[in-house]
């Protein structure tokens, strides 16, 4: 995913779920003043909240701070103005995904809440993006409505990314700390430990903290529940379309990264303790050189996909299929085509359809081939085989875009999220309920999305952007009101049932124990959909089994 550098050290770049960049606005409520651990900050009261934008948890990581651990703010005097969002995270382009400038300067925090008085549950939500992109002021995650319906207090904000946020080299050490990794993973556990000191001055319970994310951010939220060092401040954790790092496909291994930082560190004629002093657009352009051939044409055989969070003992102890399950109730959700994100008509990746069966062998292989450089098209031909004979066994479209679309969603996603389910069923000593999300997207779109979610947890499925994509009927409201009434039910009780869904019991493998949201039941208990499409990859060995 190349980028073009901007003026001034800023570009644009991309979340998973954007349609037009958010816009800072000036006050239009009333002024609302509460006091943090680093001063006095001024929000606003609007749509039956108030808000505070842009409020710092950590000191801007410039200069030498630039690879360093997050240091606290530094405490300011008088009242300092929260209504205006921030720079999002200095981060990568991506097509079709437009974003307001990036910055280095960006860990800041967004906070809505019904009323600063009270003590409500708090949902602390990481936004996507692939550890590359994204932003916690997206339209997508404007945590009002949540945060009324939910009667939540509902923090958002950014994290470092890209080759400034998850990455690994001993030459990066952080001399207080002692750290030299996943520096975007340090900036998440320094914003909960911000929210833990602060969640009483916004109306919230410091004690109830829920951790929520998509995608990569659930990914991340699995992994901060793993932490020792966050055992007992994360209640429970809402984990939506994770896909668990590992390599080659979606992490760097430690020796690989170590490798990407010193090619980029010679590119621009440094030490990789030097990068903290190159521009930012430089050192950015340079790491995107280092992965803009195809995979089988670079100089490290990982990250071929996506580069998450690296495994160092420390910020990341191991693979998330290597630890126990978490010891916090879980929530976890995916959706029905997880797939359709990449082959839809908005794709980040956009690549034509397969239209027969060789274009189809041709799609599949590139897909198996981000997880097992060593497959082969015999191996593409089985797996279109197997998913073809499960969908006309089921029902389902057979179609090469179909098939396509279907085995995209499970490789990385689907098949992942439900073995994840399955262990902790086995092995966890907490609940985990499971959630499909099955509501489908308006054509030219298709299936229910990777990143489907978060406009009905938002209820941002309403805005303008948006609604031409998902809807905006009394069928759709009612799904995103059933949506965040149960996450709010979670982050209350550690159950997450409403007055508008049925018995929904914790995860059991062999039983009806999936509420499936959206689909034609609308909310309806089942049996796992579509299990059988997941064997295929068991048989074939694809990832390590959790």
């Amino acid at each position: 995913m190349a980028s073009q550098p901007q003026a001034a050290g800023k570009r644009r770049g991309a979340s998973a779920v954007v349609a037009d960049p958010p816009r800072s606005r000036a006050a239009t409520g009333p002024r609302v003043v509460v006091r943090t651990s680093g001063g006095l900050v001024a929000g606003e009261r609007a749509d039956h909240v108030a808000v505070f934008r842009g409020v710092p948890y950590a000191r801007p990581p410039l200069g030498a701070l630039r690879f360093s651990s997050p240091r606290p703010p530094v405490p300011w005097d008088g009242v300092r103005e929260a209504v205006h969002f921030t720079d999002v995270s200095f981060q990568s382009v991506i097509p079709n995904r437009p974003v307001p400038p990036s910055s280095e300067d960006s860990l800041y925090a967004n906070v809505w809440t019904p009323d600063p008085g009270g003590s409500r549950p708090v949902l602390v939500y990481i936004h996507g993006g692939g550890w590359q992109a994204g932003a916690g002021s997206m339209p997508a995650y404007d945590g009002a409505r949540l945060a009324h319906r939910g009667d939540l207090v509902v923090v958002t904000f950014n994290y470092r990314l890209g080759a400034f946020g998850f990455g690994l080299h001993e030459d990066l050490t952080d001399p207080d700390s002692g750290h030299f990794a996943n520096w975007g993973l340090q900036d998440q556990r320094a914003l909960l430990r911000w929210v833990h000191a602060n969640a009483a001055a916004f109306g919230g319970d410091p004690g109830n903290i829920t951790v929520c994310g998509t995608s990569a951010g659930g990914a991340t939220a699995w992994q901060l529940a793993l932490l020792p060092g966050l055992r007992g401040l994360i209640r429970r954790i809402v984990s939506i379309s994770p896909s668990h790092v590992v390599p080659p496909a979606t992490s760097l291994t430690p020796e690989d990264s170590r490798t990407a930082y010193e090619a980029v560190a010679r590119r621009l004629g440094t030490t990789v303790a030097g990068l903290r002093d190159v521009p930012a657009a430089a050192l950015a352009r340079a790491w995107e050189e280092i992965f803009a051939p195809p995979p089988e044409e670079r100089i490290v055989g990982s990250g071929r996909w996506y580069r998450g969070p690296v495994v160092d003992g420390r910020t990341m102890p191991a693979y998330d299929h290597l630890l126990p399950p978490p010891e916090v109730p879980v929530l976890s959700i995916h959706t029905s085509t997880e797939g359709s994100f990449y082959t839809g008509p908005s794709s980040p990746q956009p690549a034509p359809a397969p239209r027969d069966d060789t274009e189809l062998r041709r799609a599949v292989h590139d897909v198996l081939r981000l997880g097992a450089p060593d497959a082969g098209a015999d191996l593409a031909d089985a797996c279109a085989a197997a998913y073809r004979a499960a969908a006309r066994d089921a029902g389902l479209p057979c179609d090469p875009r179909s098939l396509w679309t279907e085995i995209w969603g499970d490789a990385f996603f689907r098949h992942q999220i439900v073995r994840f389910a399955e262990r902790h069923a086995r092995l966890g000593t907490t609940p985990l309920y499971a959630m499909e999300f099955a509501h489908p997207a308006l054509p030219p779109h298709f299936g229910t999305p990777h990143e489907a979610t978060s406009p009905f947890l938002f209820g941002t499925h309403r805005l303008p952007q948006f609604a031409p994509v998902f809807g905006d009927g009394p069928l759709e409201r009612l799904l995103s009101d059933i949506l965040i009434d149960a996450v709010a039910a979670f982050a209350r009780t550690s159950a997450p049932h409403t007055p508008n869904t049925p018995h929904w019991p914790p995860f059991t493998p062999d039983a009806p124990s999936t509420l499936v949201l959206g689909g034609p039941g609308v909310a309806e208990v089942a049996r796992t959909p579509k299990l059988a499409q997941l064997g295929f990859w068991d048989a074939v060995g694809w990832a390590p089994r959790p």
